[in-house]
């Protein structure tokens, strides 16, 4: 099949109309989602994600992404009206989008958020259609070591590109495979790290770790935080943006679209960093460079189109390579996993019309999230009034009700309060969640990999450092490893080189 046929394809999955509503309610609650600060697309998505089990695989699919796209749209809101970041990757679009909005411009300040999401989100999908082919006919050429060399130099580089320590990111993906190991080996049959508890022979699920790391989690610290509310404006008006308003975030949009796919594409990278580094390029590109962080609109165009070039970038390494780039995809590869599909080089081979109508239906999701996001404008201004004390329990109380659905186990309920506790003091102690997560969906990869390897080579392992692409893999983990651990060596000696010519 070529392209236009592929296209085809797409098109007619991602307009059955069953599709076309779950597009709907998942755009719909990721812009929900976005809007209210605390919860995030990771503690939605993980909440939501029984749900999933009783639809198709394509349909499942299709809504969890629109949740996570959607929130890139939503949290913008909040981030402008509010002061308040929505969504992690709102924090730099609240710099400019704020000052805007208090300066009685708030409607362009939307306005142009909502149409820079709208064309890099667009811009993203082709780059995903145009390379995630190509990407995946280059990984069949992947065995066993290439795989298991692949799947470290992954998660070195989501650790090395950690936004705290890297030591403690690596101790978290330690902790995830170990959870991932839990229940029966896969080749010998015995059950490990069971404790002799029955529930715990299947393993532990996707569902309840996600949900109480990211969701139960995003409650306790948020319930423990004064949330001021306050929002600027009663009524928004122009939301179109002005034509000087164009002149001036054309090329944020084109910039922001190119830097957001690429660092999207990249495991750790992601739309937060994508934003971030937008914002530093038209700050630096800027004529006016003191305009921004006073209500510079270019200084929303850039990092929101940023955002969402690198949520749909994000898609390639997983759906070609089988790599989640971050805490989302990793909930969408353990959702895909579930419904019993490997994401891999063979996806778009043996299921064209769950990839082609996931991508296809992205570009139907931007749509509807531009006709949705400027009429709707307004209720999100009457929604962000409702108090987080009546809508934290409301949460809770939906995330109870999912882990036990699922299996009707009260195992499960007892596992994400257990996690939910985990996460919450993993956060106040500076501990990432998201390379647990990502550790955990891909031990059974990681280590069938490995002991596939080895059989092959009888045991040995010069079989990763024999074969060019996986010696490659790990070369390039090495060398993270050193660069990211020199710094805190040479910091520890000029530490004892200056304690020691003190006591000289």
């Amino acid at each position: 099949m070529d392209f236009a046929d592929n296209l085809l394809t797409g098109l007619a999955v991602a307009f059955q109309p069953h599709n076309l509503l779950f597009c709907f309610i998942g755009v719909l609650i990721g812009t929900l989602i976005g809007v209210l600060p605390g919860l995030g697309p990771v503690g939605a998505m993980s909440i939501l994600l029984p749900v999933t089990f009783g639809i198709s695989p394509v349909t499942a699919i299709i809504m969890l992404s629109g949740i996570y796209y959607g929130a890139q749209y939503g949290g913008s809101t909040t981030s402008i009206l509010v002061g308040i970041p929505g969504e992690a990757a709102s924090v730099v679009t609240m710099l400019d989008g704020h000052q805007m909005a208090l300066k009685g411009r708030a409607g362009p300040a939307l306005g142009i958020s909502a149409f820079g999401s709208f064309i890099a989100g667009t811009l993203g999908i082709i780059g995903l259609m145009l390379l995630a082919p190509p990407l995946a006919a280059i990984a069949l050429r992947f065995g066993p070591p290439e795989y298991f060399a692949l799947m470290i130099m992954g998660l070195i580089i989501l650790t090395y590109l950690a936004q705290k320590s890297m030591v403690k990111s690596l101790m978290m993906a330690g902790v995830g495979i170990l959870v991932g190991m839990v229940g029966l080996d896969t080749m010998t049959g015995m059950p490990r790290f069971t404790f002799d508890i029955p529930d715990l022979i299947d393993g532990i699920g996707i569902a309840p770790l996600a949900m109480g790391l990211f969701g139960v989690s995003e409650i306790l610290l948020n319930v423990e935080q004064t949330i001021k509310q306050s929002v600027v404006v009663k009524q928004v008006k122009n939301l179109l943006p002005s034509k000087q308003d164009w002149k001036d975030s054309a090329m944020p949009i084109a910039r922001g679209s190119v830097t957001g796919f690429c660092l999207g594409i990249l495991p750790g990278g992601g739309a937060v960093l994508a934003s971030f580094i937008s914002y530093g390029v038209e700050k630096r590109l800027s004529k006016h460079p003191e305009t921004f962080g006073h209500g510079a609109i270019a200084g929303v165009a850039g990092p929101e189109s940023a955002n969402n070039a690198a949520a749909q970038a994000a898609f390639i390494p997983l759906l070609t390579l089988g790599i989640p780039a971050n805490a989302v995809m990793g909930i969408l590869l353990g959702a895909l996993l579930i419904h019993g599909i490997t994401p891999g080089p063979m996806m778009i081979e043996n299921n064209p019309q769950l990839f082609w109508g996931t991508v296809t239906s992205m570009y139907v999701g931007n749509i509807m999230l531009l006709v949705l996001n400027l009429p709707l404008i307004g209720l999100w201004v009457r929604l962000l009034k409702v108090q987080y004390a009546v809508l934290f329990p409301l949460i809770l109380f939906i995330a109870l009700i999912g882990a036990y659905v699922i299996n009707g186990s009260e195992m499960d309920l007892y596992l994400m309060l257990f996690f939910g506790v985990l996460g919450y003091l993993m956060r106040k102690f500076e501990y990432e969640p998201a390379p647990l997560i990502l550790a955990f969906v891909l031990t059974n990869i990681l280590e069938d990999s490995l002991r596939q390897s080895l059989i092959i080579s009888g045991g040995s392992m010069s079989i990763f450092v024999t074969r060019p692409i996986a010696a490659s893999f790990l070369f390039i983990s090495l060398v993270l490893l050193i660069t990211a651990v020199m710094p805190s060596i040479r910091k520890k000696r000029s530490a004892l080189a200056a304690t020691a010519a003190e006591n000289a």
